[in-house]
């Protein structure tokens, strides 16, 4: 397949994904707002959306798509505080595009280089455990937190 063909496609489906997040934040937005934690949703991770939301407004929708976790709720939110729509197809189609292209051409071409290729697997190993760093450091700082314990110690 071409590789503007796969760009195009891409970038058609990050920017169908977030329409169906805005239109699920327009509809369930004030519910979820509400709504405890459960497993699958945080308030924490709908929060942090929300703030980056407030700090960045409409362009957020950009920079959002390169934060993880923050890029999955943000269209949540701007449905949920009632972004305009035109206004959020505006940012979400040019959004889409810039990451959706700019992750597959930069995937693309880092295949080309020889130890990326013949590495590809421990690459992905040391990709997936930098991100999950984060996560680990802050369940081991909320596990030192937590009253339970302190009552331990």
């Amino acid at each position: 397949m071409p590789l503007w063909v796969l760009c195009a496609l891409a970038a058609a489906a990050a920017v169908a994904g977030d329409q169906a997040g805005y239109a699920f934040g327009r509809r369930f937005g004030p519910a979820l707002f509400r709504r405890p934690d459960s497993r699958l949703f945080k308030q924490e991770n709908l929060g942090r959306a929300r703030q980056f939301f407030d700090r960045y407004g409409a362009r957020s929708l950009i920079l959002a798509r390169f934060v993880p976790v923050v890029r999955t709720f943000t269209p949540i939110v701007a449905g949920a505080a009632g972004m305009h729509y035109r206004t959020f197809v505006f940012y979400n189609v040019i959004g889409g595009a810039l990451w959706a292209v700019g992750v597959t051409t930069l995937g693309y071409f880092l295949g080309q280089v020889g130890f990326v290729r013949d590495h590809i697997e421990l690459i992905l190993i040391g990709i997936v455990a930098v991100s999950l760093a984060p996560i680990g450091i802050e369940l081991l700082r909320a596990r030192r937190r937590s009253p339970a314990a302190a009552g331990k110690r």
